[in-house]
């Protein structure tokens, strides 16, 4: 037992071998803002924001509720609109109100360099996603990126079909490694398969969850870098 021990010890250690360990807000350089975080340090020198506008709620009617009280001032970073989506059923109302917000935040001298759109996408449904996506992108100012989140379920069992009508459609996908407020157990197996997803990605990880890189994650041409969801401290 103390042999298997000491063996287990040095693979551990040895060069090029890496361990999980707990994702340090420090050490990235973009990241999610949700509503009821407080804003951190780290916020300082940030690169990327994406921050909540608000929620479109399935009801009736159709409406996008405002998360954020206030526009956000951001001088010194490039920052994504995210709405958070519970049904793609959008009134012309709800379209109206989102490219309102998003020219309401550029106006207040923020550099918005795209929208991004948070919705639970079923793995067998993407081809319907594709197609709404299509329809707001048609809308959204021509300098305006669009941007998703994205299941890790989809890089493994995605529809082919349903990822290649995305990739005419999205300029990013960030693909969760969490839910809530947990890392998904197993999340290495599903990014085993992102030679499948031909689209930018980043990875979206979760502030102190775990986190292990795959070795050939920097190797793969559509990888384009991180994002961490920052989370209020105990």
């Amino acid at each position: 037992m103390r042999r298997l021990a000491l063996l287990i010890a040095t693979l551990l250690l040895a060069p090029g071998i890496a361990c999980a360990a707990p994702t340090e807000a420090k050490d990235y350089d973009a990241f999610f803002l949700w509503a009821g975080v407080k804003p951190q340090p780290v916020l300082a020198t940030a690169r990327n924001l994406y921050l909540l506008q608000g929620q479109v709620e399935a009801g009736d009617p159709v409406r996008l509720v405002a998360q954020r009280s206030a526009l956000p001032r951001i001088s010194d970073a490039e920052v994504w609109m995210v709405v958070r989506v519970e049904t793609l059923d959008w009134p012309p109302s709800v379209y109206a109100q989102v490219l309102s917000a998003l020219a309401r935040w550029r106006a207040a001298g923020n550099d918005v360099v795209g929208l991004q759109i948070d919705f639970d996408a079923g793995t067998r449904h993407l081809d319907n996603y594709a197609a709404f996506l299509a329809g707001l992108r048609q809308r959204l100012p021509r300098d305006c990126r669009l941007g998703i989140t994205g299941l890790l379920d989809w890089s493994s069992h995605g529809d082919p079909a349903g990822l290649a009508a995305l990739a005419g459609v999205v300029d990013e996908i960030v693909l969760q490694i969490y839910q809530g407020r947990r890392v998904i157990p197993g999340y290495a197996g599903y990014l085993a398969a992102l030679d499948r997803v031909a689209i930018p990605f980043r990875i979206g990880l979760l502030q102190g969850g775990d986190w292990q890189a795959p070795a050939d994650l920097t190797a793969n041409p559509w990888f384009r870098g991180y994002v961490v969801f920052l989370v209020n401290g105990p």
